[in-house]
């Protein structure tokens, strides 16, 4: 090992050196580093003329825009990022939201990790306060409702292991619905490890020009599409309770309680909400049957929490209907979770 290191030279060693220094030393000046150099690097691909559909480049505001957008999940954009970009742009959206839902702590401390071969305290420290739902700005945060520091390795792994496992799950449970809706094989393996990754990360990019309309009705795509969502709001450390003790409820934190219970109180109330504001709605839900109105109204529960996937021109919402995505918007996904942003950022249908 010690001859590589010499043929590869000196510079390199110290340069390996430095960042782990600075990895170990300030996590969070690691990590600010990490995101600016993540936007850069975004922009500059998404400038490229292979990243737009028309072949030409795109205007630097918007793909400075979209690097931000991606790598934060916000879900805004300033073109129609459907047809704005090409299949390459579409590899650049997929792989953004994946790093974002991440979490570019995370990823620094995972670089961190990888760089030092090792965990500094105060990585952990960073690491575990990232993950902490209940971490105050000053003072100590109580050990019963808190990620501890030891186990901050095994939360890592959960943030890596749900991300793959979640993904790929919804995605091998669209791909058949996909193919029985006349989609090709490869289009429907492509869109629907892309819509996977846009659902569990909140972000609600979808890549087909018509957004959800082909599915608007379909009582299997979207109680699928929910599940993503569901799971990547309520977040990591949720994620990881369950995984380790999600048959002994008696065992899971006061947090993991709380966001449970109160995701099933939202989302059933938010249902219950829409499906009496919007039943006699023309624009919306009037027309229906019963069936289609709970699936409805369920699906925009879960998704003005912070999904951003929606079946119909939500700005088409009655005023009362409104006002409960509002309320549903300001609450959001849950702590440490894939996201952080809420729905409202564009009311496009099928976006």
């Amino acid at each position: 090992m010690r001859g590589k290191a010499v043929r590869r030279g000196p510079w390199h060693a110290r340069l390996i050196d430095l960042v782990g220094d600075v990895s170990v030393a300030s996590p969070a000046r690691f990590a600010l580093v990490v995101f600016t150099l993540l936007v850069a690097l975004f922009a500059l691909l998404f400038s490229l003329p292979a990243a737009s559909a028309s072949g030409h480049q795109a205007p630097f505001v918007d793909a400075l825009f979209t690097a931000v957008s991606v790598i934060c999940v916000t879900g805004l954009s300033s073109v129609d990022m459907a047809t704005f970009w090409s299949p390459f742009g579409h590899v650049l959206v997929f792989v953004g939201v994946e790093i974002g839902g991440i979490g570019v702590l995370t990823l620094a401390s995972i670089l961190g990790l990888i760089i030092s071969r090792k965990l500094g305290l105060r990585q952990k420290l960073v690491a575990a306060g990232d993950a902490n739902p209940l971490r105050l700005h000053r003072g100590p945060v109580s050990e019963s409702q808190a990620v501890r520091l030891g186990e901050t390795g095994g939360l890592l792994l959960t943030v890596a292991t749900s991300v793959l496992v979640i993904e790929g799950a919804v995605a091998a449970l669209l791909f058949p619905r996909m193919l029985l809706n006349g989609t090709d094989p490869w289009t429907a393996a492509w869109q629907s490890v892309y819509t996977a990754a846009m659902a569990f990360t909140n972000t609600g990019f979808l890549p087909g020009p018509d957004g959800l309309a082909p599915y608007a009705h379909d009582v299997w795509y979207l109680v699928v599409l929910m599940i993503g969502v569901l799971f990547g709001a309520i977040g990591f450390p949720v994620i990881y309770a369950l995984r380790k003790s999600w048959r002994r409820p008696r065992q899971w934190s006061l947090h993991v309680r709380l966001t449970l219970v109160t995701f099933g109180i939202l989302l059933v109330g938010g249902a219950i909400a829409y499906f009496l504001i919007e039943f006699d709605n023309p624009q919306t839900m009037a027309g229906m049957d019963p069936g289609q109105r709970v699936l409805q109204s369920f699906f925009l529960s879960t998704m003005a929490r912070s999904g951003g996937f929606s079946t119909f021109d939500t700005s088409q919402l009655g005023g009362a209907g409104l006002l409960v995505t509002d309320m549903l918007m300001f609450v959001g996904g849950g702590s440490a979770s894939a996201t952080r942003s809420p729905y409202g950022r564009s009311a496009c249908h099928g976006r």
